[in-house]
């Protein structure tokens, strides 16, 4: 398969090396087979409570493989070794319907040129209104809700 543009590996087989070498068990790579052949990999880093994820690659489209080897073998692999939380990553209303609520990500930049620092710095002023109307949306949709209350004779359901 010829690979385009957007199928370009930018973390290559150096860099997992090397990555892996140097952060020992905070680095957990989940890799796909097929038979004998790897399809798929997703890279996740972690710390004494939490597995942090991700980054995806394929080398062909299966279907529901993404959530597989993103999210489902990631939380598996986060109960299995008593980690308090997992954490999905940044973007996708779609996690949303895997129980996955949307969190705040922070990052940080240093940019060399001012004047591309100020029209980032003006954007991103204005991006972060969007980014919060964004998360209030996709709060009044999450699996559970916050004004629930348990049942109060000993756990029993209806």
């Amino acid at each position: 398969m010829a690979l385009s543009w957007e199928h370009c590996p930018y973390l290559t087989r150096g860099f997992f090396t090397d990555y892996g070498r140097q952060a020992g068990d905070a680095c957990v790579l989940m890799i796909a087979e097929r038979g004998e052949q790897q399809v798929a990999a997703s890279f996740f880093l972690r710390d004494a409570d939490a597995l942090y994820g991700r980054y995806w690659g394929a080398i062909e489209y299966i279907p529901c493989l993404h959530f597989e080897a993103c999210y489902y073998q990631a939380i598996a692999y986060a109960i299995a070794e008593g980690l308090s939380r997992f954490e999905g990553g940044a973007q996708g209303e779609h996690k949303l319907s895997r129980g996955l609520e949307p969190v705040r990500t922070t990052s940080a930049h240093w940019i060399a040129d001012p004047r591309f620092a100020d029209a980032v710095a003006d954007f991103l002023a204005r991006e972060r209104g969007g980014v919060e109307d964004y998360l209030d949306e996709l709060s009044e949709h999450l699996p559970f809700r916050a004004d629930a209350s348990a049942p109060d004779d000993g756990g029993t359901l209806p």
